[in-house]
Formats: structure tokens, C-alpha cells, sequence
């Protein structure tokens, strides 16, 4: 993602799991609703915000599992894919936050039982992109209640017709996207084309946006950057207020979330008048919007683990790109 300067990789809060190592029967698989003789927990709240969890307190966990709240209408979860989560968990014995990643952004996992712990990896088999799960643990002391929520790797929706003149998308099986531009000069002022219209919420200025996306230049079509690369997580930043070039300042505003949105960027809305080797380029952006959140206001411990970096590598400037054509 495109910050003013080299592009800045904002590392996204990893979610502290608790529950590694537990293979105990899940609630699924032994009852429709609730262990028997445990409390259940009362799950509110809308797709895409927090949880809110009822449950007395201290909470004693009888037996751990899991129970799914929505079973998710996307596609299936499938071994050694990545997954975008969010995660949130509290401490049963007083209901504080123990991690969330509402905090900053949803989380990128491998989807195994070596990246998630094996507990919440067993909870999540069988579930599809959408689903909202229910986990409980005990763990040493604390009574451990988690929501996971599974989001889209990939913009969904209702395909929009090309327009003429405007370069070429083609999407492979998985989503990655392959930009041919062709021939002609490049339009002098940002254009804003979507090419899938997610249903998704439109994206405000001072909230995380979480993407994917891939960079060409218009002079030769070669990819300047991406996050289509095995091992490269989305990234996430803050859209408009200068944190990013401002073509995307400007081109995602507005824009649903789910969708998949072509950015031509002229020079003087990108690294016009920088130092950068793409000063004098114009740029052309294919940009999955996955989530966009205001940052929850909460206190929460350091994160730990997860594959997503750490918070002081978010303060460093990597390369301008991540791959060279």
C-alpha cells in the first residue's frame, strides 16, 4: 500500500492465542447449542464490529469447544490457505480484553493447526468466509472466550463491464489479478474504475482499510508492486489523511468494501516531485478492499506471535516497492 514516501508496510495487530495445542471435542460435534451443564455465551453485534459477550462471571469453562454463530455464506475454508481473521478475545474471569484485533486490523494466517493452535484450527474446519465462531478454553487459570471472525481474501461481488480505453484486468482462480495496459497516453487526471462492486460499507476518511493489490506502470506495464506474492499478508493503513499517496486518498473514498477497484494514478496524485525512481510514472492499481474500520479505542496487551510483523517494524521504510518487474 502506497504511503507518500516508500511504501510503508503497517503491521497489524496479531491476535495472543491461548488455546495452541487443545484437541478436546468441539460443541459442534457433540450438540447443537451448548455443552451440557455449561453456561452458554451470549455473542451480540454486527458483521464487521466487535463483539459484545454475556456470560457470568467468573466463567467456568465445563468442557472447551466451539460453537458457530453464523456459518458464513463464502467459499470454504481450505488447508494451508492463507485466512483473514478477526479476533477477539476476553479473560472469563472479569470480561477483560485479553487481545482484539479491532484494536488495528484483521489478522493473516496460514490455515493450519501450526499458525492458529490446534483448537481454534478444528473449530474453524468445515467453515466458509463469513463465519462467525465461538471458542472457549481453559488455559493454566483463565477461562479464555474467543470470536473469530473469517473475512474474504479476495473481492466479491457483481462483476462491472470494462470500459473502453482503461487497461485490461484479467483475475486468476484465486483472485490475483494481471494488468495489461496497452497502447495509447495515459490519462492526465486520477480515474476511479471499480471492476467488482462489493456490498461491503463505503470506505470513510480516517478508517483502516485493509487491501491487496498490484501496481503497474502505464510505460511498460511492469509490476512495480504487489501483495499478491506467496507469504505477503494485505496491507492496512489509515486512508485519508496523508498517509498514502494521494491518489488512493482520493480513489478509495467512497468505495465498498468487498470490492476490487482500478486506481490510474498520475504522477502529480503519486511520487510526482519525490525522490522515487516512480516520479515521472504514471501508475495503474488493482486494489481489493478486504475491511475498513475505525480503530477501536481499548487497551489491550502487546501482541505476540502471529504473522503479520511487529509494531516497530510499522515505524520503518522498507524498499518503494516489494517486487521489480
Amino acid at each position: 500500500m502506497p504511503p507518500r514516501r516508500p511504501p510503508l508496510l503497517v503491521a497489524v495487530l496479531a491476535v495472543l492465542l491461548m488455546l495452541a495445542g487443545c484437541s478436546t471435542p468441539v460443541w459442534d460435534r457433540v450438540a447443537p447449542t451448548q455443552v451440557p451443564s455449561q453456561t452458554p455465551v451470549q455473542v451480540s453485534g454486527p458483521q464487521g464490529e466487535p463483539p459484545a459477550l454475556q456470560y457470568p462471571q467468573p466463567y467456568q469453562v465445563v468442557q472447551s469447544g466451539s460453537r458457530t454463530l453464523w456459518p458464513g455464506t463464502g467459499d470454504p475454508l481450505e488447508p494451508g490457505q492463507q485466512v483473514l481473521l478477526h479476533m477477539y478475545a476476553e479473560d472469563g474471569r472479569d470480561g477483560s480484553v485479553i487481545s482484539s484485533t479491532y484494536l488495528d486490523a484483521p489478522a493473516w494466517y496460514t490455515f493450519d493447526a501450526d499458525s492458529l493452535g490446534q483448537n481454534v484450527y478444528d473449530s474453524l474446519r468445515g467453515k466458509r468466509v463469513g463465519a462467525r465462531v465461538l471458542v472457549v478454553e481453559q488455559d493454566g487459570d483463565v477461562p479464555v472466550v474467543l470470536v473469530v471472525d473469517v473475512l474474504p481474501t479476495r473481492a466479491t461481488g457483481d462483476v462491472v463491464e470494462p470500459v473502453e480505453g482503461l487497461p485490461t484486468v484479467v483475475r486468476d482462480p484465486d483472485g490475483s489479478p494481471t494488468v495489461l495496459v496497452g497502447d495509447g497516453d495515459p490519462p492526465g487526471q486520477l480515474v476511479v474504475q471499480p471492476l467488482i462492486r462489493g456490498g461491503g460499507p463505503q470506505v470513510e476518511v480516517g478508517q483502516v482499510v485493509t487491501a491487496r493489490y498490484m501496481a503497474v506502470r502505464w510505460s511498460d506495464g511492469r509490476v512495480v508492486d504487489t501483495s499478491w506474492e506467496p507469504g505477503v499478508a494485505p496491507q492496512s493503513a489509515t486512508i485519508g489523511i496523508g498517509r498514502l499517496i494521494e491518489g488512493w486518498d482520493q480513489g478509495l473514498l467512497e468505495q465498498s468494501v468487498g470490492s476490487q477497484v482500478m486506481l490510474v494514478v498520475p504522477p502529480h496524485l503519486g511520487y510526482g516531485g519525490t525522490g522515487s525512481e516512480l516520479a515521472d510514472e504514471t501508475l495503474v492499481y488493482v486494489i481489493d478492499i478486504l475491511d475498513a474500520r475505525f480503530q477501536v479505542a481499548q487497551d489491550a496487551p502487546a501482541p505476540e506471535g502471529g504473522e503479520q510483523g511487529s509494531d516497530e517494524a510499522a515505524d520503518q521504510d522498507p524498499p518503494p516497492s516489494t517486487t521489480e518487474g
